[in-house]
């Protein structure tokens, strides 16, 4: 746990906690507006919050080398993640041009 500083701990755990009430409040406009695709915003941000759980994760535990295996998987969900948001962002334009 001391691999990083604290205002660098504080950096990574809003992130977290900033992806966590992102998501929330998406799904709460898409109870509010069903059917506009907000449901697959949330869904498609999903990836990019436990992304950096892993970040938080590996770090919480010194950069343990038995662990370098979850810079992979963040790497790998940060990819999964930006495609998701990619798509769920096309798919919102696409509903809404339609609507026009």
């Amino acid at each position: 746990m001391h691999a990083l500083s604290i205002p660098t701990w504080m950096v990574h755990i809003s992130s977290v906690l900033e992806w966590m009430a992102a998501i929330w409040f998406v799904a709460q406009l898409d109870r509010r507006r069903p059917g506009q695709g907000w449901r697959w915003l949330a869904w498609a941000m999903l990836p990019a919050l436990v992304s950096a759980m892993c970040a938080c994760t590996w770090h919480y535990f010194d950069n343990a080398v038995t662990l370098a295996w979850l810079v992979d998987l963040q790497a790998l969900l940060t990819f999964l993640g930006n495609c998701t948001l990619c798509g769920a962002a096309a798919w919102l334009w696409w509903r809404s041009q339609s609507a026009l």
